[in-house]
């Protein structure tokens, strides 16, 4: 609950002076320790989302690596079976 004091005083020359006090009625606020405990949750999850990110950015690059060293040796075959096609064909003209 809130309460509203009004206090009015007169000074010698009849001028009138106005206070106002104003009291609150109710549990204190915690002073801010609640605050801070959400803030370093916050903090620790923030880091551990940058800690799993990276490291899901890092396994993708390996199986980027692995399927690029795939891809290369797809061709190398290609290209063997390729020379052997034409030592074939070299072998049956001559």
């Amino acid at each position: 609950m809130t309460e509203e004091r009004i206090t009015e005083t007169r000074d010698d020359l009849g001028n009138t002076h106005t206070h106002t006090t104003v009291i609150h009625d109710g549990p204190r606020d915690s002073g801010g320790a609640g605050k801070w405990v959400f803030l370093l949750i916050l903090l620790v999850a923030v880091i551990a989302a940058i800690y799993f990110f990276s490291q899901m950015s890092s396994a993708e690059a390996g199986k980027d690596q692995a399927v690029a060293d795939a891809a290369g040796q797809v061709g190398d075959a290609a290209q063997q079976a390729g020379d052997a096609v034409t030592n074939a064909a070299n072998n049956l003209t001559n």
